[in-house]
Order: C-alpha cells, then sequence, then structure tokens
C-alpha cells in the first residue's frame, strides 16, 4: 500500500546526477583504491526481484532511496553518486548532517549529489558508470528496477520495498560492495553503542509503544507503521515492544503502513507510548479530539513528538551513520514520554 500524503516522510531519495567536479571525482577515486575483500567474486545477491551477480569488487558505487549511502560512507567508501535527502534539515548539496560530515571526514567538500524526486534520471545514473546501484532500502518497481539493471548491477530490497531493518540494510550493502566482514562489525557496534545507551533509560523495557502519523488538517484518520518498517522496528532495540493490537494488524498487511480511522482509535487502547511526528499544538489537537483523546496514551500526554522536517525526524528511520548523532536526543524525548506512563 502506498501512503499519499506522507510520502516524503515515508521515504526519500533516488538518483539525479547532475555532474561531478574534478576535485570530488579525484578524492572518491582514491577512497575507493585498495579496498579490502571479504566476500568471493562472482557473487550473487538474491532479492525480492530474483538475484543479481556482481561480477567483481565495485569501485564505483552509486545508491538511490533513503540511507543506501551512509553503508559505504561509514566503511570508508565514497559513492560516486547519491540521493539527496528530501525530508530533514539537508545542507546545500542536499546531504543530512551526519552523511556530510563523513564525507568530509574522507576528504570531499562537494559530494555529488542528484535531486530523484521526480523520479529516476536513468541517463544520469548511466553517464555516473557505476559498478554496482545500492538500492537495499528502497521502492523501486520491477521496471525501475529492470531499467536500473541495464545500467549496472542493482541490490534490491530483500523482501518488500520499504521494509529492510538497518541491520540488514548494511550488510546487504556491505556485502556487495566486498566489505561483508566489515559490515558486520558495524552491526555489531551500532548494537553495542544502542545497549549502552538504552541502560540509561530502563524505563522504557517492556512498554508497549506505536509509531504513528497523524496530519493535523485531518484527525478523521491516522496512519500506523507495522513492525516491519524500519522506524517502527527501531523502537524495539530501544527496549519497547510491539502491542498486540500492531502485530494484529501486521498480520492482515504485507504493507509497512496502514490508514486507520479514528472511529476504530480503541483498538489501539494497549498502546503505553505513542511516538508521531509533531509538536505540542498537535498534541493538543489530538487530546481535545472526541475520538483520538479517548485513547490512554493521549490522554495522559505519554506522546513522544518529533519535530516535523527536523533532523531527528529524518533519522526516525536509522542508518548507519544517524544512529549514533541522534540516539541520545531520541531517547530522551521517548524516555520523557515513557515517564508518564502510569
Amino acid at each position: 500500500m502506498k501512503l499519499k500524503g506522507i510520502t516524503t516522510i515515508i521515504l526519500a531519495c533516488t538518483l539525479l546526477i547532475t555532474g561531478c567536479s574534478s576535485q570530488a571525482g579525484q578524492n572518491q577515486d582514491k577512497s575507493n583504491v585498495g579496498q579490502s575483500v571479504s566476500v568471493t567474486y562472482p557473487l550473487t545477491i538474491k532479492h525480492a526481484f530474483g538475484e543479481t551477480v556482481i561480477e567483481k569488487q565495485p569501485e564505483k558505487v552509486v545508491t538511490i532511496s533513503w540511507g543506501n549511502q551512509d553503508v559505504p560512507l561509514a566503511l570508508g567508501v565514497v559513492p560516486v553518486g547519491v540521493s539527496k535527502a528530501n525530508y530533514g534539515k539537508a545542507d546545500e548539496n542536499g546531504l543530512l548532517p551526519w552523511t556530510a560530515e563523513k564525507y568530509k571526514e574522507l576528504g570531499v567538500e562537494k559530494p555529488v549529489t542528484f535531486d530523484d524526486i521526480d523520479g529516476l534520471d536513468y541517463e544520469a545514473i548511466s553517464n555516473a558508470n557505476p559498478d554496482v546501484i545500492l538500492a537495499a532500502y528502497s521502492g523501486i518497481t520491477q521496471e525501475e528496477y529492470d531499467m536500473l539493471s541495464k545500467i549496472a548491477p542493482v541490490v534490491a530490497y530483500p523482501k518488500l520495498p520499504w521494509q529492510t531493518y538497518w541491520r540488514d540494510q548494511i550488510t546487504t550493502n556491505a556485502t556487495a560492495i566486498g566489505k561483508k566482514d566489515e559490515g558486520d562489525k558495524l552491526v555489531s557496534n551500532l548494537e553495542d553503542l544502542i545497549a549502552e545507551k538504552t541502560s540509561e533509560y530502563p524505563n522504557l523495557k517492556g512498554k508497549k509503544a506505536a509509531f504513528c502519523y497523524f496530519n493535523p488538517a485531518d484527525l478523521g484518520k491516522f496512519y500506523i507503521y507495522l513492525p516491519t518498517d524500519p522506524r517502527a522496528a527501531y523502537l524495539t532495540d530501544l527496549g519497547l515492544e510491539f502491542p498486540d493490537s500492531v502485530q494484529k494488524l501486521a498480520q492482515t498487511s504485507d504493507s509497512f503502513a496502514l490508514e486507520i480511522s479514528s472511529e476504530n482509535i480503541d483498538k489501539l487502547s494497549d498502546i503505553d507510548v505513542i511516538v508521531t511526528y509533531g509538536n505540542d499544538t498537535l498534541l493538543k489537537q489530538l487530546q481535545s479530539d472526541p475520538l483520538l483523546g479517548t485513547v490512554p496514551a493521549i490522554k495522559r500526554g505519554s506522546v513522544a513528538l518529533i519535530e516535523d522536517g527536523s533532523t531527528l525526524a529524518a533519522s526516525c528511520t536509522p542508518s548507519a551513520l544517524s544512529i549514533p548523532k541522534t540516539i541520545d536526543e531520541y531517547l530522551k524525548i521517548i524516555g520523557e514520554a515513557a515517564d508518564k506512563v502510569q
């Protein structure tokens, strides 16, 4: 199910390569020289559209969609082109802070980025001459996959669109570029970091939580992200659990989110903490709504409000680089909401 009206929140990016400065190109070439190889080529990667064979370790990496660029960057590989972030507070290059910072660490001041808001620019992608296109977390269609595959081997999502966890995003993309061992180590390090940070918030453990989206202009319905959505799944990394109501909803859909009429809000009365995009004004609207205001979590204010369009909001769908940069702020907001649960 594709959710109209919240597309920019749910996803972001793909590719539109508009050019590359010679300095950036030189820096990228240097970043890709002498990579260690922890996989054997030819390499076959299975995914939703079948399987992709990568004949040799890629030297030129292109990434499309949300967060995929952070994997090679975290492993010291500079992509020859990446999607601009179309949600959150990006810089003049269209990059979120953690991505931009990593580029600078790797010696690239002006990376190649593309604006794909109107769809994939296949000609521009082809002009980048990639050896592989990373899209482990994306929503590309069969037609888009087929078109991209004429340019370079494409690493698509494992099963369903927009339903790749951050761990799988890392391991899949890392394996494709010959850095499986490094990718596994990166996952392990992030898991250790998350465990360390969440230990400071014992009040989260066992609390029932759900990630929702409310449109202030239309509270007659709302959206709930299901356990297969990476931003919802991330809550379980923080010690929270899905309530039975959300688990049951997940059994009825293969999508990452569901639209629910506010008339059926009673089905979600078992939620302790609601995480959502918004501010105090939204909470007041929810509490004054005759239907939504009856939900215990909303009534008592155990709602973790993430400012819509903020850097933190962009990190709610976690990536290899965003987790270390935003986990403290995220836990603080959710922890304060959990404190209101009796």
